[in-house]
């Protein structure tokens, strides 16, 4: 099956690439913001962003990235009316479907990594600049927090957006159906953040960053396996071929 899923993602992979129009520049656009951003944020906070967990904000990174590329996996197939075709190969459906999720996954999750590198290199070079010396790298706590916690992350929209694609006619619902699902509950968050932050402060000094971040990564990692096994069982040929 290995190879029947290389050539699904070799597939996906030259359609993110040279697919012309209005969907590359949509990703286009948000990729040249996060490569400011993985500059701009480590020169205002220095030393902080490798010993602090303010290198978490990389996470937004597979949330957009996936949550922009994945729609495409099955609503863009029906879209481009190459959906039938693809159904009708006689590539394993395992194979379909994880050749479809593992490239957004990379995608998203190799920007984490290429942001996270430029971010380091800026620091350095900036701490080099100020003539403080010595060479600054992430504490292995934060540095495990953000590839792992961005990773799940990433399988987690995923298999998500999956699950809508298989069901929206067009990409752009199925982008907007996705991505206002992860959206909104953390821009609600922030809200509420910005209201209570002296109570929440106070309620979060206590505690401890490694449990959190545990804690965290065990409710992603069960909405990964639990999105992934539905996109599984929703993934039936007979019935797409009958949409």
């Amino acid at each position: 099956m290995m190879a029947d899923m290389w050539a699904v993602m070799w597939k996906e992979r030259k359609g993110l690439l040279w697919r012309s129009g209005r969907r590359w520049r949509t990703v286009l656009s948000p990729l040249i913001t996060f490569a400011m951003v993985a500059i701009y944020f480590p020169l205002q906070m220095g030393r902080d962003w490798v010993d602090s967990p303010e290198s978490l904000f990389c996470l937004i990174l597979p949330l957009v990235l996936v949550g922009i590329t994945i729609p495409e996996s099955f609503a863009g197939e029906r879209e481009r009316h190459t959906l039938a075709t693809l159904l009708a190969s006689r590539l394993p459906d395992r194979a379909i479907l994880f050749g479809k999720m593992a490239v957004c996954v990379a995608l998203g999750w190799g920007m984490t990594l290429f942001v996270l590198l430029v971010s380091l290199v800026t620091v350095n070079i900036a701490n080099a600049v100020q003539g403080d010396g010595g060479f600054l790298f992430y504490s292995w706590g934060i540095l495990a927090a953000d590839l792992g916690l961005s990773l799940l992350l990433a399988i987690t929209v995923s298999g998500a957006g999956i699950l809508i694609s298989l069901r929206s006619s067009t990409v752009q619902e199925a982008q907007q159906i996705l991505m206002t699902a992860f959206m909104i509950p953390p821009m609600i968050l922030g809200f509420v953040a910005m209201a209570f932050h002296e109570q929440i402060g106070e309620a979060l000094s206590g505690l401890d960053f490694t449990k959190v971040i545990l804690i965290v990564a065990a409710v992603l990692a069960v909405l990964a396996v639990t999105l992934t096994l539905a996109a599984m069982a929703r993934f039936q040929r007979a019935r797409l071929m009958l949409d």
